[in-house]
């Protein structure tokens, strides 16, 4: 088993989950009530603190309760799934068919992506890493290797201050909102700049730990 990238799969996996949960949230306090159709706004006009901060969604469920449960249940499920049985048979199966489920509920549309990624990362687990081999040098995969935590931590803190701007609008000493939603999508390109950074560094660190005989 490639550990880093179990590590790294987990850790995201938990990253994307707590997003879930953040628009599970907010649509269960819009209450009983059905929603305006298939998208959805997750953080309704008594929530909202700021103009831009709506929370884009799409849901198969027609009420903001029941969707927000849901959303909330399956987030918890991505949760423990990534943590503690991703890595077995299966589980990057398992994995994404809860991502689709949780996309389905109001889970976000932005995650998609993140979704995507994390599921084409949890494949190589248990992936022997040949192709990996062949494109990164031995030089490269030294280099690389030991960058992987330093990636993961930067993609991860990056992703929440930017979460945190799309749910408040809080951003110091700005107060267009227009600015604070472009550096809110610049950070997340950022986030997902140092998370792909954090894959390719993690599968060189699988590949040298397996040469060193460490797994």
């Amino acid at each position: 088993m490639n550990r880093t990238t179990r590590i790294i799969v987990s850790t995201l996996g938990v990253t994307l989950g707590i997003a879930g949960i953040d628009h599970g949230f907010f649509e269960a306090l819009q209450g009983n009530v059905p929603t305006p159709g298939l998208f959805v706004q997750a953080i309704g006009p008594a929530n909202r603190m700021w103009v831009y901060g709506t929370e884009d969604a799409f849901t198969l469920v027609p009420n903001f309760l029941l969707t927000g449960i849901l959303a909330i249940i399956l987030s918890f499920a991505i949760m423990i799934w990534s943590v503690g049985f991703v890595h077995k048979k299966n589980g990057s199966r398992v994995f994404i068919l809860f991502c689709i489920l949780l996309f389905l509920v109001g889970g976000g549309v932005a995650q998609a992506v993140g979704f995507i990624l994390v599921w084409a990362m949890a494949t190589q687990i248990n992936s022997p890493l040949t192709w990996w081999r062949k494109a990164l040098s031995e030089n490269a995969r030294k280099r690389l290797s030991p960058l992987w935590l330093f990636f993961l931590g930067i993609g991860s803190l990056l992703f929440l201050i930017a979460l945190e701007i799309a749910i408040a609008g809080f951003v110091p000493d700005i107060n267009n909102p227009m600015q604070k939603q472009y550096i809110c999508w610049a950070l997340l390109g950022l986030a997902l700049a140092a998370y792909l950074l954090s894959f390719i560094a993690g599968f060189a660190h699988d590949i040298q730990a397996k040469r060193m005989g460490q797994e």
